[in-house]
This record gives C-alpha cells, structure tokens and sequence, in this order.
C-alpha cells in the first residue's frame, strides 16, 4: 500500500472513533444516573432485600440507623454509610439491638458505623444489592 492510502485510512478511521465517542457521550447525558433518596419510613426493596429505614442518632464515635431489614441470609456489607469525607462499613461485632447479618425473617435491630475519624456532617446510607442501590438522607436531631 502507498503512504497516501495509508494516511487516508488512519484518517477515516480516526474519524468513525471520534463519531463513536459522540454518540456515546450523546447517550450518557440523556441517561438519569442518579439514585433518588428513599424517605426514612418508607420500605424499599433493594435486589432481595426488603429495609425501613426508622431513624437515625449519633453519639461522639457511632451513627446508629434503626432499621426493619430482611428478605435473605447475608452479611451487612451491602450497607455503607458516606459522610462527605469517606465510606465506612457498619460495625458487625455483635451487641445488645445491633445487627450482625440480615436474615430471611425481617428483624428490627441497628446497623452502627464508627464515625471517630470522620469529618463532615454529612450522614448517607448507602445498600447496593448487586447493580441496584438505594441512599438515606439522614440527619440527625
């Protein structure tokens, strides 16, 4: 092949890439990619996992959720809580009223996060169940 059908080519090619990338930047902007946040009281279903979300409370080193949780034999890791700064994971050591693991029978207990080195004031609940997710406002009184 000459250098001439070569670069005519390269330049077609880099061409049908660019209208490629148009068109996917096209799709995105018109997608809704944000997750609405669920209402405390309200029962969400989230994959295979049914929550109500009761309240919230915070003391100087935890951020307690009240919660109704059920629907499947799991572990908590599902639950996160971000506060502005970081993500953390619920304390799962077991407790008087605290949840250790979601169970097929609904129970009412608290998922509890250490917060002692986390900035912020913001308090979002966060559960993903495999590609579905759903977040809390919380605040506290």
């Amino acid at each position: 092949m000459k250098t001439r059908t070569l670069l005519l080519l390269s330049v077609g090619v880099g061409l049908m890439i660019l209208l490629a990338g148009g068109v996917l930047l096209l799709q995105l902007a018109n997608e809704s990619a944000a997750v609405e946040p669920a209402e405390v009281g309200d029962v969400v279903r989230v994959g295979d996992v049914e929550v109500t979300v009761l309240g919230a409370a915070e003391t100087a080193t935890l951020f307690s959720v009240d919660v109704e949780v059920g629907g499947v034999d799991d572990d908590l890791s599902g639950f996160s809580l971000a506060t502005g700064d970081r993500r953390l994971q619920p304390v799962t050591a077991a407790a008087d009223g605290r949840c250790t693991e979601i169970t097929v029978v609904e129970q009412r207990c608290r998922i509890e996060f250490d917060t002692s080195a986390a900035d912020g004031s913001n308090r979002v609940l966060v559960l993903r169940r495999g590609d579905q997710q759903r977040n809390w406002v919380l605040q506290t009184p």
